[in-house]
């Protein structure tokens, strides 16, 4: 058995998606999760109609594709050129541009985007840079811009357990591949008062919605007439 290297938490999480390519896609075949994901799958990508939508850590492109036909144009944003080589073969190139890049540091200008979406990413931002990464990806967005995070719920007997937490309250699972490594991988449960807490200056309106599996927190980007 192999094991991940003590990586920090950003670095780790991109060896481990690498890794993990070619098997992402099996946590949507949970038979318990899919009267959620048909759901999430319909009204979500709505939400992006007419937009031009800027996606973070897209990943293989699993929710890319149901966007695709309702945005006018998506910029897909992951660190893996794994993950974003099959993204590219299962999403037509004429509506969606795959970029390599930093959720933190991303390299698009400001102001570009109508919209954003983060599935499945934000769980996996450490506690303290909640804030950095949202102001990062807000200078992304005009002002008014909708923004939608969608993540998991902690479900005992379908969520991977907690295995251990550090001193800034960050949780961390213990994941094992097909190869039979594993991985410590940060992965927090947000509240909705955590998330609420969060737009401070940076978002309003926002609207948490829950299903048995999952979340999604919408809110809109601060105008500048809002931030007087």
């Amino acid at each position: 058995m192999v094991t991940a290297r003590r990586l920090v938490p950003e670095l780790r999480m991109r060896s481990y998606y690498a890794a993990r390519a070619t098997e992402y896609d099996r946590i949507y075949l949970k038979p318990e999760r899919q009267t959620d994901l048909r759901a999430i799958e319909k009204c979500l990508p709505r939400l992006f109609s007419d937009a031009r939508l800027l996606e973070i850590a897209c990943g293989t492109g699993y929710w890319t594709r149901f966007m695709a036909p309702f945005a006018a144009h998506i910029v897909a944003l992951d660190l893996a050129v794994e993950t974003l080589r099959i993204a590219r073969s299962r999403v037509p190139a004429a509506k969606v541009d795959f970029v390599v890049g930093d959720a933190y540091d991303l390299p698009l200008r400001a102001g570009a985007f109508d919209a954003a979406f983060a599935g499945f990413w934000f769980s996996h931002v450490p506690k303290c840079r909640r804030r950095e990464f949202l102001i990062g990806l807000g200078a992304r967005l005009r002002p008014g811009a909708r923004v939608v995070l969608l993540d998991n719920r902690y479900v005992e007997g379908s969520s991977t357990p907690i295995s251990d937490q550090d001193g800034q309250g960050n949780s961390y699972q213990t994941r094992r591949l097909a190869d039979q490594s594993t991985h410590r991988i940060l992965k927090n449960f947000p509240s909705e008062a955590e998330l609420q807490d969060l737009l401070d200056g940076i978002g309003q309106d926002a609207i948490f919605t829950s299903w048995q599996y999952f979340w999604s927190f919408e809110y809109v980007k601060l105008t500048p007439q809002d931030q007087v």
